[in-house]
């Protein structure tokens, strides 16, 4: 890949959303962004910020903080998932909402961007208060949520169980049947097929792309997979089926390396019952979480937490290609090493896009009331994936720049179209 152009300043960016926007600000500069288009998409279109009180079991109640934020509407409803975490705070979901502006538009979806969560702690709440918490977060956002004006999805901390939940509390305030208004939820219950493994899958679909481009074989790599939860263990289930050898697995309480390769399907079915954790397989040594992101391996898949590949580990990182799983896994500052040293980034908004593709399946099959099978999703999602990695390709050889803000620049065209069909008034 061709890269001529730096990525980022030498400012530190500690903010998240800092950190979209001096994306924002190359791929700008470099595509020719006007500053009128370029000064709406750096403010948010909507935030909301809700108290929400609770019932808690032991009969006292307590009031969590509740987010959502709307970047934009210019190319569809927006579109974004939920999380729940004692570190959601305002930067973090106004950063979320605009990566997915940016990932919707580059998977050509008819989409904007959104993205909320709730301040709390759900490994420490039973079911029944999730579900009223749900519930209650659903009825304060009552009139922000719609299947035609803005859809969440389950996201850190929620699942099709939250999702379920939000459709039968936004049901009930709006007096309907609206399957449409959230997306992840369960099979049965208006999900789609195919929908668990998306995010996993188009992180494998960006993977044997890239490897295409860069001339080396799929069954004669190797690669490192951080993360091990829906998008890490899929990525990695999916990688080892197309022949590449996975070396190093993790998750928050292990990390296993093994250079002859790891039984991908031991490792998931150890885990899968040891409460979903990698704590004490022994399909390989143990090693340091940070000794993973620097291995021995031809790829790299960060599919854990945001800003792990940082300035320091970049320059030790040893891979030729990175694939982003997770949502903000690399620095500003460390993009701008990795570009020196001639690693090829699929960046977050391209390689983690599986996940709003088929989301955007299931709000289609259920407006249509008619639902597809697995292997017609899976069929669709990889074209689209295709795709869209063609086209950020393309525009990051037509602006000798980084597949990052290629990405940016692919998305950043289709917006602007959008902004200037649609008119300022």
């Amino acid at each position: 890949m061709t890269t001529k152009t730096n990525t980022t300043t030498a400012e530190q960016h500690d903010s998240m959303f800092d950190a979209v926007l001096a994306r924002l600000d190359v791929a700008a500069k470099i595509y020719g962004l006007s500053d009128d288009v370029a000064n709406i998409l750096r403010n948010p279109q909507k935030q909301v910020k809700v108290s929400i009180p609770v019932m808690m079991d032991n009969g006292k109640i307590e009031v969590f903080e509740g987010f959502r934020t709307i970047h934009s509407t210019v190319l569809g409803p927006s579109k974004g998932g939920i999380r729940y975490a004692m570190d959601v705070n305002d930067d973090e979901v106004k950063a979320l909402s605009a990566w997915m502006t940016f990932k919707c538009a580059v998977a050509n979806l008819p989409y904007g961007g959104a993205k909320g969560g709730i301040k709390c702690d759900p490994r420490k709440m039973s079911v029944g208060e999730l579900e009223r918490l749900t519930k209650a977060y659903t009825t304060a956002m009552a009139d922000v949520f719609g299947p035609s004006t803005d859809i969440p999805a389950p996201d850190m901390g929620t699942s099709g169980r939250e999702m379920a939940w939000l459709v039968d509390a936004y049901n009930k305030v709006h007096r309907g049947n609206f399957p449409g208004v959230a997306t992840g939820k369960p099979v049965g219950m208006g999900g789609s097929l195919g929908r668990d493994a998306a995010t996993g899958r188009g992180v494998m679909v960006s993977t044997l792309a890239a490897l295409k481009k860069m001339n080396l074989d799929p069954k004669k790599v190797t690669c490192a997979v951080q993360g091990f939860g829906n998008v890490g263990s899929h990525a990695a289930r999916l990688l080892n089926e197309q022949g590449i050898m996975i070396c190093a697995i993790g998750d928050h309480t292990a990390t296993i390396w093994n250079e002859k390769g790891i039984d991908i399907k031991a490792a998931l079915e150890y885990a899968k019952g040891n409460t979903g954790v990698l704590k004490g397989f022994t399909g390989g040594v143990e090693i340091k979480p940070s000794e993973l992101l620097t291995a021995n391996v031809d790829v790299l898949v960060p599919a854990a937490l945001q800003n792990v590949i940082t300035e320091e580990i970049a320059h030790s990182i040893k891979a030729k290609l990175i694939v982003e799983g997770a949502n903000g896994p690399t620095t500003p500052e460390a993009d701008s090493i990795l570009q020196e040293k001639g690693v090829t980034v699929v960046p977050d908004i391209l390689a983690n896009g599986g996940g709003v593709t088929v989301s955007y399946f299931e709000w289609v099959q259920n407006n249509y009331g008619y639902y597809w099978s697995e292997d017609e999703v899976n069929s669709k999602h990889d074209a689209c994936m295709s795709n869209a990695f063609e086209h950020v390709w393309n525009n990051g050889q037509q602006y000798k720049t980084t597949l990052r803000i290629a990405a940016y620049i692919t998305a950043l065209k289709k917006v602007e179209f959008g902004i200037k069909a649609k008119g300022i008034y």
